[in-house]
């Protein structure tokens, strides 16, 4: 019995980093079908302005990702979110602070790399436009 005590407290601390392992991303194709729902969930950019500016998918909102934690306020309320950032890495990062904060969240898989790979709308700025 003394033999489980150190395995239960081992699997009691990583129980939350398990937990976010198993909510898995959604792919490019269903995200685009759940962005044409009327319950649409908010779609959250993470990238940097500079990113953002050169390129992002349809109603996209951003807040960079060293500056959700500040602004958790303008996302507390929406039903779920969907998260996205240039390859997943910050993405992942920004999925952990809004799990903290109780909004459920999953990340688009393969973020804007992907997104942009399949040939999928996006919102990009043409010459001599102001975005």
């Amino acid at each position: 019995m003394r033999r489980f005590v150190p395995i239960f407290l081992l699997a009691a601390a990583l129980a939350p980093s398990l937990a976010l392992a198993g909510r898995p991303a959604v792919s490019p194709a269903v995200v685009a079908e759940i962005l044409e729902r009327p319950d649409a969930p908010l779609l959250l950019d993470v990238r940097t302005p500079e990113e953002f500016a050169k390129g992002h998918l349809p109603g996209a909102v951003l807040i960079p990702h060293d500056q959700l934690a500040s602004r958790l306020a303008e996302i507390e309320g929406k039903p779920w979110v969907l998260v996205y950032c240039r390859s997943g890495a910050r993405a992942k990062q920004a999925q952990a602070v809004l799990e903290q904060a109780g909004i459920e969240v999953r990340q688009v898989e393969g973020s804007w790399l992907r997104w942009e790979a399949e040939g999928r709308p996006a919102v990009v700025p043409t010459a001599g436009s102001a975005e």
